[in-house]
């Protein structure tokens, strides 16, 4: 039997709901205040009174904007069944979520100054090799999305995860900036440097495809 909860035909009814309501990016109104509307719609007078039955009648514009009222419950009724769940502030849940490659930073020795001429045997030796952007720089943190893999389990994202000070080491020797393209390469989980990782140029472009022909 499938599941209610996890239907994934109701999942697209509900994709299909939110892409097709005109009012998705407006403010949604209480449902109280919506229901007072409507008794406020239903009680005003828009004819005459009907003098014969001492009881007042209702045109078509009363009932048309009744109708109009209904039909903004019935769509706060709809946003209840498709928004069930869906707080902005509520962690992704796993269709939503990317997946992540986790670094860190080398040791202060390994970029102090004793370093080879990187070459692509030496690259090709290194388990993690890929092509990404810069989408965010802090304090703790280097995140790029990543467009090609050359080595390594394929991820949507990477980050590089260090204290303040240790990851300001390796900003000198890498200079990630935000918004800028970096080929990248990792052993042991730590970020390569000594010239194997760096931004993307040519002919450091040449070095990643000669080490990854494949």
């Amino acid at each position: 039997m499938t599941d209610p909860v996890n239907d994934p035909v109701d999942d697209e009814l509900r994709d299909r709901l939110r892409a097709a309501d005109p009012a998705r990016d407006l403010p949604v109104e209480e449902p109280a205040r919506v229901e007072a509307l409507l008794q406020d719609v239903m009680a005003t007078e828009l004819t005459s009174e009907n003098r014969a039955t001492g009881t007042r009648g209702r045109g078509t514009l009363t009932w048309l904007v009744a109708a109009a009222a209904l039909v903004v419950i019935a769509g706060i009724g709809v946003f209840a069944l498709v928004g069930h769940g869906d707080d902005p502030a509520a962690p992704p849940t796993a269709a939503d979520a990317q997946t992540v490659t986790d670094l860190a930073v080398p040791s202060a020795s390994a970029a102090d100054g004793r370093c080879m001429v990187p070459d692509a045997e030496v690259l090709r030796g290194l388990p993690v090799a890929f092509d990404g952007t810069v989408t965010a720089v802090t304090d703790q943190m280097v995140t790029l999305d990543v467009t090609h893999w050359y080595a390594g389990t394929e991820t949507d994202l990477a980050r590089v995860v260090a204290p303040a000070e240790e990851l300001s080491q390796l900003l000198v020797s890498v200079d990630f900036r935000a918004g800028q393209r970096y080929l990248v390469a990792a052993q042991g989980g730590k970020v390569a440097v000594c010239g194997l990782s760096g931004p993307y140029s040519p002919q450091l472009a040449v070095l990643y495809d000669e080490a990854f022909p494949g």
